[in-house]
């Protein structure tokens, strides 16, 4: 009995043993991922102790004192919302109203589209998750296509098409010597591309670039993708945050919905409305009747389902209570063309300020650029000089985050750039 309990307990250790190694083992194959470039910034803007550092890198609003901010519009609607709901799920397409009031600012406040009931549309983790639904439906339902990106474009978008499986290609879009759109490339690589191909466009104030095309461009892009039978999916995270007027931003969509076609469409509350971590969005799809939208409705519900099951509740309620509050919805318009107006400014300040200074280059698309970002066309060598000498942060590619520049350190920013570019 004795020496039958030994081999028992032998046994029993090698099988410990063996479990031991073979669970330390599960993830040793794991490498650390990448920083993310924009993440990475932040990190090292927050790491520096030098008092005159500056963050142009950040991609969300700030006031002229660098500081974060709340709409009052927003704080007015928590006031009117709190203790007055109940936190039971919301359905897996998320607060029907509103996605009813978002669509309104895309589609328009009497669209045909919307009283036919045309339109699919689902409330997303703002405008990342309203892509991935997409990306997720296109690759389930159109399975042989592919998603042309613009180059260059958010860097989350190849990301985003990429884990879901739908093979990209790119078209020419940013013309870096004129450091504006270059349309003719632009419209040979529409012309180009497979008939049926799905095509990423940004309705307004492009990231990163901040070029966008004339409403007589955005004409002749939408008369050559109907010709070629593209499927147009429009990124619209700045409207009404790009001009000042939520109107004149979904110009492009507008062309594009007189001219015949189906489009998609991902909305983001995060610029506009300033509500970055309450991940308030909304895919939309515009279909051939009401019985192609109630299905194309339920398959997104279904892709949703597995990944968050359902949107949350506090964000959305804020959005419709803003959307559909008359005086709300004013204070809204009012306080969004206030940020607008500022970075709009701020634009002009820098340009003055580089001109001032004698700089031998033209900093024209500074002003030609519009919305959160300006691109810069300094080379990464030249960032990374703005860093180590200066303390000013931006990515390598250039790209200047307006909403961190203010009247306290545009001067300091623009000698920097003066410096760093001169001998260019």
């Amino acid at each position: 009995m004795a020496a039958r309990t030994t081999i028992y307990n032998k046994i029993l250790q090698k099988s410990c043993n063996f479990g031991t190694r073979s669970m330390s083992s599960w993830w040793t194959h794991v490498e650390p991922a990448p920083k993310d470039p924009i993440l990475g910034v932040t990190e090292a803007f927050l790491a520096d102790t030098n008092p005159e550092k500056v963050n142009v890198g950040v991609g969300a609003y700030r006031d002229d004192n660098g500081k974060p901010v709340v709409l009052e519009c927003v704080r007015e609607s928590e006031r009117r919302i709190a203790g007055n709901q109940n936190m039971e799920y919301l359905p897996m397409g998320g607060s029907v109203k509103m996605v009813d009031e978002t669509l309104k600012l895309a589609y328009g406040e009497n669209s045909d589209f919307i009283k036919e009931k045309r339109i699919a549309a689902v409330q997303a983790l703002s405008g990342t998750g309203a892509c991935r639904l997409f990306a997720d439906f296109q690759k389930r339902f159109r399975p042989e296509s592919q998603i042309y990106i613009p180059v260059p474009t958010w860097s989350n978008h190849h990301n985003i098409w990429r884990d879901a499986l739908v093979p990209q290609r790119t078209f020419h879009y940013y013309h870096p010597e004129t450091k504006g759109l270059d349309f003719a490339s632009l419209m040979d690589d529409i012309k180009n591309a497979p008939n049926g191909s799905f095509f990423l466009l940004h309705a307004c104030a492009h990231n990163p670039t901040g070029v966008d095309p004339t409403e007589e461009q955005w004409k002749e892009i939408s008369y050559q993708m109907k010709s070629k039978g593209h499927f147009p999916f429009f990124d619209m995270a700045y409207q009404g945050f790009a001009s000042g007027d939520p109107e004149r931003d979904a110009k492009s969509i507008r062309i594009f919905l007189e001219d015949g076609h189906l489009i998609g469409c991902a909305q983001s509350y995060a610029k506009n409305m300033g509500l970055y971590g309450q991940r308030v969005g909304c895919l939309s799809v515009l279909c051939d009747d009401e019985k192609q939208a109630v299905a194309v409705k339920s398959q997104l519900q279904q892709i949703a389902r597995p990944m968050y099951s359902n949107p949350p509740v506090h964000g959305a309620l804020i959005v419709s209570t803003i959307l559909s509050s008359p005086d709300l919805k004013e204070l809204w318009l009012k306080e969004v063309k206030v940020m607008a107006d500022r970075i709009i400014g701020m634009r002009t300040a820098l340009k003055e300020n580089l001109e001032k200074l004698g700089s031998p280059l033209s900093w024209e698309h500074i002003t030609e650029q519009i919305g959160m970002f300006c691109y810069s066309g300094m080379t990464p060598e030249q960032v990374d000089r703005l860093r180590s000498e200066y303390h000013i942060y931006m990515t390598r590619n250039g790209r200047i985050s307006m909403a961190g520049v203010t009247t306290g350190n545009v001067g300091y920013l623009a000698n920097a750039i003066n410096e760093v570019t001169k001998s260019a």
